[in-house]
């Protein structure tokens, strides 16, 4: 239910997007087997935002491969102290769900802050998409050559395409705002931080959902 992607480019090189909780380095490094690659053959390492689901692992992943990570810039301070942003007060439940869990991660450093429109040399090119909401730094990653859009949590495809949790965004609203612009892009898989991929019609799908509740 937690899904972090390899990338790997034309001379064998891997750039991680997002890395887990605190206990996912070791499946992740599985994973990069299975693939056959090990840690050395990573060379960077983004993250959608700053949660302890995406960035938990960040700091142990960030030692065992020497790679140098990136963060959107409104995220890095959260990065620095390891701890999540705030939750959105106006959210039933928001504030108590701040108190009762604290969120906390590994705090690392980030070599590259993000901005919106970033072109990363990643296989080709690897767009950022700024979609803040979910976090003021979230973002949302097109990688050009094959089409792929990596949605982070501004869209869950569990049972659906459907909205993050409320209680866990820093501003609920403006995840629904920011996340119209996933409809206007070009791609043709829609991969999920949370939930299988899409790879039948899958800008047809998301823009459905998002068309559907701009109606609603």
């Amino acid at each position: 239910m937690i899904n972090s992607y390899a990338l790997v480019g034309d001379a064998g090189d891997v750039t991680l997007v997002d890395c887990g909780l605190k206990r996912a380095p070791a499946r992740i490094v599985q994973g990069l087997a299975a693939i056959g690659k090990g840690p050395a053959d990573v060379t960077g390492i983004v993250l959608t935002h700053a949660h302890p689901d995406h960035a938990g692992g960040a700091a142990e992943v960030a030692r065992r491969t020497g790679a140098p990570l990136a963060l959107h810039a409104a995220d890095v301070p959260y990065a620095a102290t390891g701890t999540p942003p705030p939750r959105d007060p106006t959210v039933a439940g928001g504030r108590l769900f701040a108190r009762l869990s604290s969120g906390r991660f590994p705090a690392f450093e980030v070599a590259q802050p993000l901005a919106d429109g970033d072109l990363l040399d990643v296989g080709g090119g690897l767009r950022v998409v700024h979609t803040p909401g979910h976090s003021p730094g979230h973002i949302s990653l097109l990688h050009e050559p094959t089409r792929v859009l990596i949605t982070g949590d501004a869209l869950f495809n569990v049972a659906g395409i459907r909205w993050p949790v409320k209680v866990l965004c820093t501003d609920f609203r403006m995840t629904q705002q920011t996340a119209h612009v996933l409809g206007e892009l070009d791609y043709d898989v829609a991969a999920f931080t949370h939930g299988p991929e899409i790879k039948d019609r899958a800008r047809e799908q998301v823009r459905g959902f998002l068309t559907r509740l701009s109606r609603d």
